[in-house]
């Protein structure tokens, strides 16, 4: 069975690189163009293993999608994706359960994604 990720990037260019960097790890991505979105219904019927955010400059609309979706799915790992150099100081009290810098490197990315969907499996 292939896991599904759903993915939220306000660029179209990184959300085409993480589209065809995770569909060659035999992912299925869902993605999400933009906050405004009805992004949990997607949530709901996708049922993915896991979430992607970009956590934009101020990350207060991303940390809002992320509480809301931990409202409703508590298991469901949210990932924060972020240029943000301090992205590291932040991201857990948004209630993320981990980031990713962007610029990513393929293979912390892998590394991240496949520790996350195997957590969500297990749970």
């Amino acid at each position: 069975m292939q896991e599904t990720i759903v993915i939220q990037e306000t660029d179209a260019d990184v959300m085409r690189a993480l589209t065809v960097a995770l569909e060659l790890e035999n992912f299925i991505i869902c993605p999400i163009e933009n906050c405004e979105s009805d992004y949990i219904n997607l949530i709901d019927q996708a049922r993915p293993h896991l979430v992607m955010l970009d956590y934009k400059l101020s990350g207060d609309t991303c940390a809002e999608m992320c509480r809301a979706i931990k409202s409703r799915f508590p298991y469901l790992p949210v990932i924060a994706m972020s240029c943000n150099s301090n992205i590291h100081e932040h991201y857990d009290k948004a209630g993320f359960d981990a980031y990713i810098r962007k610029p990513f490197d393929l293979d912390l990315l892998y590394l991240i994604v496949h520790k996350y969907v195997n957590k969500s499996e297990k749970e």
